[in-house]
């Protein structure tokens, strides 16, 4: 019956977080802290319901704090967004070390994909009607980012299945 009761929780809260993160990044090419903020006190919330061992929860921990460490040095060097380096690493500490280089792996197809769509769709003329939508218009400027959150929230999603507390609230 716990087992059933946490399903839905644990069916709901990371998808939607990663989901509105996504979203958020296309729209305003910003994540908001509190959308990370989330992510990470849900982990512990969903990992102490679903009764993670303590060195698990510890294990996760120490993978998202690499990961903060790694992708705050990257933001240093400009070469990713702050909200980017955050989200990736509350999703490390949900897909744990057992996951992080699928998750950099399918995270950066999906980011070059992404990437090489906007380079390709700002080359084109951008029909009128679509130019007075603010964020298109922000997205098909040349000098404008690339909202790399959606490919981050795309491939945490993907691999969330496969994580623990996934399989530990499904009693896999």
């Amino acid at each position: 019956m716990a087992a059933s009761f946490l399903l839905l929780p644990t069916l709901v809260l990371f998808p939607a977080l990663m989901t509105f993160s996504a979203s958020s990044d296309l729209f305003t090419m910003t994540i908001p802290n509190r959308v990370c903020i989330a992510l990470v006190l849900g982990y512990f919330a969903l990992a102490v319901a679903v009764g993670l061992p303590l060195t698990a929860v510890a294990i996760d921990l120490s993978c998202g704090l690499v990961v903060l460490v790694l992708t705050f040095a990257l933001f240093s060097q400009g070469w990713i967004g702050g909200g980017d380096a955050k989200l990736a690493a509350a999703t490390a500490l949900w897909l744990g070390w057992a996951l992080i280089l699928d998750y950099g792996l399918l995270a950066s197809v999906l980011g070059g994909v992404l990437t090489l769509a906007l380079i390709l769709s700002r080359k084109a003329p951008l029909p009128a009607w679509a130019a007075r939508l603010d964020w298109v218009a922000r997205l098909h400027h040349p000098e404008s980012g690339v909202p790399y959150g959606i490919a981050l929230a795309a491939a945490g999603l993907a691999l969330y299945p496969q994580t623990q507390i996934w399989r530990a609230a499904a009693g896999i």
